[in-house]
């Protein structure tokens, strides 16, 4: 056993490895391949794994952190920095979920009188009483005098429909477009066959 796997294995029993799992798998890995080799290759790869123990060594003597109490080793530093944010962000320090309601609600009624502006921007000046923009509108307005609430929800639903319609579009999905095809290549084919 190489110098090099002691320390590794040492390391590995302190839960040095741990400290920087990257480096160490690097480390182990190049330790590894080292032994396969022999002569001037293993020569370069003995140095250059002895240049990533020193540089690891040392990171780790610069933050070496006390064994914990039960016998393994103490976080590292992301679990420090996770237990800080868990100390420091209690349940009450979000009393702003009344004050996100009611700009929820105020984007929610400024959306609704948006979109009900621009049904009216839709109706041509001369439609008649049968107009489908004529009839949507006076729909809307209808439920905005009777429901505004029920116009919110209306309107929130044509927009994800909308939206859904619009992504649907843009994907383009392959079996829209295969469909069609596949039809009248069965069409050419049965054409063809009965005309030979």
């Amino acid at each position: 056993m190489s110098d090099f796997r002691a320390t590794l294995d040492a390391w590995r029993e302190r839960g040095a490895d741990r400290f920087d799992p990257v480096r160490f798998r690097i480390i182990e890995a190049m330790e590894r391949r080292a032994i396969n080799h022999d002569g001037e290759t293993r020569r370069v790869l003995n140095a250059r794994l002895t240049e990533l123990i020193d540089a690891f060594a040392s990171d780790l003597a610069a933050n070496v952190q006390p064994k914990a109490p039960d016998g393994e080793s103490a976080s590292g530093p992301l679990s420090g920095l996770i237990d800080y944010l868990a100390n420091t962000r209690a349940p009450s320090a979000y009393p702003e979920m009344a004050a996100l309601e009611y700009f929820r609600e105020t984007w929610n009624r400024i959306s609704t009188e948006r979109q009900f502006r621009q049904s009216l921007a839709q109706v041509p000046g001369n439609a008649g009483p049968l107009n489908s923009s004529s009839l949507v509108h006076r729909a809307l307005s209808l439920m905005r005098e009777l429901s505004p609430g029920y116009l919110q929800q209306f309107l929130s639903y044509a927009d994800a429909l909308s939206w859904l319609e619009q992504m649907n579009a843009a994907s383009g999905t392959a079996a829209d477009k295969d469909a069609p095809r596949s039809a009248t290549a069965k069409k050419t084919a049965r054409g063809k066959s009965r005309s030979a």
